[in-house]
């Protein structure tokens, strides 16, 4: 979707620009969830702004003077309410969740207990709302997680009716490059950029279809999550359906395309079944090895 290519830089231009923004997300699940530094701070009380012209000066010459200019301010804000009333609806709703294998005080806490979400979005706007008031992987503490899954998937875990037949791939990063990364691979998702990667032409399509939930036909991939570990960021994308080859490279390579992946990058794959085996989501996984074409 062309919306997302003009918010490339979003992050770092929303944080810059973040302490005069009034926008709030959506309403969040837990005090837990880390905000920006924008929003952790208290709100400050408004200052008075020094006129920029006679036209705004606090003293007004005449009754007809600050007529008109009430009535100038009703006409601008009546444009402003119309220019942004429009909203751009994606093709999913999609839920950010968050989770901390440490709660306070240092106690291990299993994994679904220490998931918890943060909001849900379905519109253009309301994710650039809830992702602005966000933290950067960069700025979360170890073992801490961020998760984004469509609204299909009722909780993120192995174990979700949608999830059971899936696997993930899997991208081990350095330190410090975690942060656009996640932002890229987040837009890719949410503008559609893997529709493609099953085809018509596959075979045994039905199989893909979700029954469980009254036909709802839902996309190929089901989320993605970021794992910020203590000497290194995790970065993974979980697909339906792990039996199908060809679809599995196929989304590997637009992972590459839209995180524009060096050469040399190393990608594994892991399925969800494997996982519940041996109760880990990146032990044991299966190194890719095809060469870049």
């Amino acid at each position: 979707m062309s919306y997302f290519s003009n918010h490339s830089q979003s992050r770092f231009l929303a944080n810059s620009a973040a302490p005069n923004s009034t926008s709030t997300p959506p309403t969040t699940a837990s005090t837990a969830v880390p905000l920006s530094p924008a929003t952790a701070t208290s709100t400050p009380t408004p200052k008075s702004r020094l006129p920029a012209s006679k036209h705004f000066s606090t003293s007004v010459a005449s009754v007809a003077a600050s007529q008109a200019s009430r009535a100038s301010d009703k006409d601008t804000a009546a444009s402003s309410s119309v220019g942004t009333s429009a909203v751009h609806p994606l093709k999913n709703t999609w839920v950010f969740w968050f989770r901390q294998q440490r709660a306070p005080g240092n106690k291990i806490i299993s994994y679904e207990e220490g998931i918890k979400k943060i909001s849900s979005f379905s519109s253009v706007e309301s994710f650039w709302s809830l992702w602005t008031h966000l933290s950067p992987p960069s700025a979360l503490q170890p073992t801490t997680d961020y998760l984004l899954f469509h609204s299909g998937i009722r909780r993120p875990i192995w174990e979700d009716p949608l999830n059971l037949s899936g696997g993930k791939w899997i991208i081990r990063l350095k330190k410090g490059v975690a942060d656009r990364l996640w932002e890229d691979l987040v837009l890719a998702i949410i503008g559609e950029q893997f529709d493609e990667c099953r085809s018509l032409e596959d075979g045994n399509g039905g199989n893909w279809d979700d029954t469980s939930d009254g036909g709802t036909e839902w996309p190929e991939i089901c989320g993605c999550t970021i794992s910020v570990r203590q000497s290194e960021d995790i970065v993974s994308l979980w697909n339906r359906v792990d039996g199908d080859a060809k679809v599995r490279e196929r989304i590997r390579d637009t992972i590459r395309k839209v995180l524009n992946l060096p050469p040399s990058t190393i990608m594994e794959y892991k399925s969800n079944n494997d996982s519940m085996q041996d109760k880990s989501s990146f032990r044991n996984s299966a190194i890719d090895r095809t060469p870049l074409s």
